[in-house]
């Protein structure tokens, strides 16, 4: 499927009135969303197909960086016990910014302190600043900007000393 395609695919879906087209083809997949919020805004998801080759194909580099991987992820375990998380309070689209063209409420390395808004959670259309309940230094951003957040999920790291 060339660019042209795809185009077309999205001009014909943003006057049909649908809120979503999914298309599954043998190399790629396309999901195409249209909000029914704003006008005209339409998300374009490309994600190439995983192919089905044997397992004689796959590179030999690639088992020995995953095996690297896991003690890593082991040890950030240990490490993180000694930091607060601050977690969602609510399920929704998770935020770092007050409007697209503001800068950042915090980042990693600023100090916040209890009470300091540090996202926005925007759940049903309403924007939730999410404030935090613990006073220190924001060590890590376990969310990307602008994806969906479930309750109680964790969506940053401080370290409180």
């Amino acid at each position: 499927m060339d660019l042209k395609e795809i185009q077309h695919l999205i001009k014909f879906v943003a006057k049909s009135g649908a809120s979503e087209v999914k298309l599954e083809m043998e190399d790629i997949k396309i999901t195409i969303r249209t909000g029914t919020h704003s006008k005209g805004e339409t998300t374009i998801v490309h994600q190439p197909m995983i192919s089905q080759q044997p397992l004689a194909a796959v590179p030999t580099s690639q088992p020995a960086t995953i095996a690297a991987a896991v003690p890593t992820e082991e040890t950030k375990e240990e490490d993180n016990s000694k930091y607060v998380t601050i977690k969602s309070p609510i399920i929704g689209t998770f935020y770092r910014k007050p409007a697209p063209d503001k800068p950042l409420f915090v980042s990693v390395g600023d100090t916040v302190n209890e009470g300091d808004t540090v996202c926005i959670i925007e759940a049903m259309k309403l924007f939730n600043e999410i404030e935090s309940e613990v006073s220190g230094k924001i060590v890590k951003v376990l969310v990307e900007d602008a994806s969906p957040v479930e309750f109680d999920q964790p969506l940053f790291l401080v370290d409180p000393s």
